[in-house]
């Protein structure tokens, strides 16, 4: 893990070479931090204020056990690995309108679908990333806003 760039105040992302950072994101969401994700490169996004303070501590402990965390295999991350890389394969391979329709379909598996807002984002933001078609990535978006907004 690292720090990108030399941030000059408390606004910083962090990322990672040989690991997933979108599941340390999703680890240190399960152990209480909200880290925002961005792509491009892929890194994860915070803030630090006076809030934090006295917490250093306990944040890196709880990043460093996430990053171990996130390097150990599971089969839902197995999954998200095939889920991406059909993605990228689909998005070379098959026309846009039919790369448009899988899209739609694998937003639900990977977005919770009606069941809530996802516990866990690491594959949506693998597919997000994978799309050459920023059209499909909109109605991934707007899916995933539609979940936050339905009544439960």
């Amino acid at each position: 893990l690292r720090v990108m760039g030399e941030p000059p105040m408390s606004l910083m992302a962090i990322g990672a070479d040989n690991l997933d950072i979108y599941e340390v994101g999703d680890e240190m969401t399960a152990r209480g931090w909200h880290l925002d994700r961005q792509q491009f490169p892929p890194t994860l996004h915070l803030t630090v204020n006076h809030l934090h303070a006295g917490r250093e501590t306990d944040f890196l402990a709880d990043l460093t056990a996430a990053a171990a965390a996130a390097r150990r295999p599971s089969l839902q991350k197995w999954g998200n690995k095939v889920l991406v890389r059909s993605a990228r394969l689909a998005a070379k391979w098959l026309p846009d309108s039919l790369v448009s329709r899988l899209t739609g379909r694998a937003s639900a598996l990977v977005g919770g679908g009606n069941a809530g807002l996802p516990q866990r984002s690491a594959a949506m933001y693998g597919m997000m990333g994978s799309l050459p078609n920023r059209g499909d990535l909109q109605e991934v978006v707007l899916d995933l806003v539609e979940q936050f907004t339905e009544a439960q």
